[in-house]
């Protein structure tokens, strides 16, 4: 058997100086300052095992986490260490706890990338049987009544279908569907309420299709006036309006060849649906204010939080483009419809938390699985996202129950509704309930509330319309965007 190929990427060399010793030069080590190097080095030999020194971040660890990414779909079958500060960023932490990566905190811990990288010296074998144990602070492998392991095979299993966590047949069937239509240049349409992942989806296209090596950029329609929403997609030149001092590159060409998503397209003006069907149609556009004509390279994402269908019949929505837009469309079913993922996904999370936070889970009653499982989630996955991160939070003990989940979801009274077409009687004994608000209503009583329970109460009364809620709360509807997004209220 070959040596494996261990790839150290850091500025500090010396962290690679010592490995050959360590693994008893039984591996051939690789040293690289940068991730380009790695992908050079990828191009005359295939690395197995990856020790990325994360020590000194970038933004926050989000240029790392897309480094990551990039790395784990160039190589996927590779074995994977972090060496971070003690306080893990949360892009990395969730690398850790979701993809089976060893994180190593302050410093590269070598006893524990020896039984990280243990397989790399199986025989073939038994490497192919056996899958490295995970550094995750939980231990509970009791499954619960609900929850089921699916051992077969799914039949055309895809990359896409192994990172979107489902044991829905028709969801795996949805999947396969769209991971074909990922690998043709074709204009994709994500539609599904609020938190159903449709931003996670869209990056998952992208990283399987041939163009996942070049830019993969979004545009939020909903935090943008018309005019900004132009200039940021198509760009500008210098004096095409007040304030434009210089010439600007849209995100369509910043894209290149790569792929573009255009959130909440459920939002755009007749204007802007005229241009982007021109744009889907000729793969042709002009900056604001020129006369240029640019050809569009990249794939073009759009998403929507409704079914554009009511919207054309209403005529809210171009027919032709919602013709275009329909040939490939993809509806991600909401949370309550798939009531065989929510335990799963809530481990998941319960796993990716605890790293995050340093909070040891030892055991998880079934009060808490109980509870999850009745509730109608109309907030979807990223409502219990934010659910099960409270839970870790408040978890003391290391015993997970039903006691550290949220009051409401205790009385089921249902969080605020995406929109319209969520019904608010949906899974509720008390429809006519809102969500509990305090007693003293006195201006010290208000000030208590924090600004992000101000505002769920105010998207609860006006049925989550936004105009309506910005209107009463007497703030912008893009200022409004802004501050559900810092508060984790969407993404």
């Amino acid at each position: 058997m070959s040596k494996p190929v261990i790839v150290v990427v850091s500025p500090d060399q010396s962290m690679a100086s010592g490995l050959p010793g360590l693994f008893q030069g039984r591996a051939d080590i690789r040293a690289c300052h940068s991730f380009d190097e790695l992908i050079e080095l990828g191009r005359h030999v295939e690395p197995n095992a990856l020790v990325a020194d994360f020590r000194r971040l970038e933004s926050g660890g989000h240029a790392e986490d897309r480094l990551l990414e990039t790395v784990r779909a160039r190589f996927p079958r590779l074995c994977v260490a972090m060496v971070t500060s003690e306080e893990c960023p949360e892009p990395l932490a969730r690398h850790a706890a979701i993809h089976d990566i060893t994180l190593c905190r302050g410093h590269l811990d070598r006893a524990r990338l020896l039984k990280a990288f243990r397989c790399l010296f199986l025989p073939d074998n038994e490497s192919a049987s056996r899958a490295v144990v995970p550094c995750i602070p939980y231990v509970s492998s009791k499954l619960h009544p609900y929850e089921f392991h699916d051992e077969s095979p799914v039949c055309g299993l895809t990359d896409i279908g192994r990172n979107f966590e489902t044991k829905s047949p028709q969801l795996k069937q949805m999947l396969v569907d769209l991971e074909i239509a990922a690998r043709h240049d074709v204009t994709i349409l994500l539609t599904g309420e609020t938190g159903v992942g449709k931003t996670f989806l869209s990056r998952l296209i992208h990283e399987v299709s041939p163009r996942r090596h070049e830019p993969f950029l979004a545009v939020t329609s909903g935090a943008l006036t018309a005019n900004q929403l132009e200039s940021e997609l198509f760009g500008h030149v210098k004096g095409a309006f007040t304030n434009a001092h210089a010439d600007k590159e849209g995100k369509l060409l910043a894209a290149r060849r790569g792929s573009i998503v255009i959130d909440e397209i459920d939002l755009l003006g007749p204007d802007q649906q005229v241009k982007l069907l021109r744009l889907i149609e000729t793969g042709e556009f002009e900056p604001v204010g020129s006369n240029q004509t640019h050809s569009f390279q990249a794939r073009l994402i759009v998403t929507s939080n409704f079914d554009l269908r009511p919207l054309m019949e209403q005529g809210r929505f171009r027919p032709d483009l919602y013709y275009r837009l329909n040939m490939l469309k993809f509806a991600i079913p909401p949370l309550r419809r798939r009531k065989l993922d929510i335990i799963s996904l809530a481990r998941k999370f319960i796993c990716q938390f605890a790293i995050q936070h340093g909070i040891r889970v030892e055991e998880i009653d079934d009060t808490l699985f109980n509870a999850i499982m009745d509730y109608p989630w109309l907030g979807n996955v990223r409502e219990l996202q934010h659910v099960i991160q409270r839970s870790v939070i408040y978890c003391s003990d290391g015993r997970l129950s039903a006691e550290q989940l949220p009051q409401y979801l205790l009385s089921e009274t249902a969080s605020p509704p995406n929109g319209p077409t969520v019904p608010l009687t949906l899974g509720l004994k008390n429809p006519c309930s809102p969500p509990l608000i305090p007693k003293n209503k006195t201006l010290g009583g208000q000030i208590a509330l924090s600004e992000k329970e101000i505002i769920e109460h105010s998207l609860f009364n006006n049925s989550f319309i936004r105009n309506k809620t910005a209107k009463d709360l007497g703030i912008s509807r893009v200022t409004l965007y802004n501050k559900m997004k810092k508060y984790g209220m969407m993404k």
